[in-house]
């Protein structure tokens, strides 16, 4: 839950231009993108490093249910939460 986005952006094409707009976030589409960044982080936590995928996950998942900031889930919220924000 830590991880689950809460707002995105959407392209808007209007009158042959091209903007975003921020839009609310569908429960469903929370879970896969917190899921999805989870095993991105993971993946990225032992890629070239001795550490094992298994130990890397578990790593990801306690520290976005901490909330740290350092979780690369937790990052890529707030990454597109400012982003959602900013095009509002």
């Amino acid at each position: 839950e830590n991880s689950a986005p809460r707002e995105d952006t959407t392209r808007i094409s209007y009158g042959g231009i091209l903007y975003y707009q921020a839009v609310d976030i569908s429960p469903v589409r929370r879970v896969d993108l917190a899921i999805r960044n989870i095993i991105l982080g993971a993946r990225r936590g032992s890629f070239k490093n001795p550490k094992p995928f298994h130990e890397a996950l578990a790593g990801e998942i306690i520290n976005a249910a901490d909330g740290d900031s350092k979780c690369f889930s937790i990052a890529r919220k707030d990454e597109l939460e400012k982003h959602a924000v900013a095009s509002r």
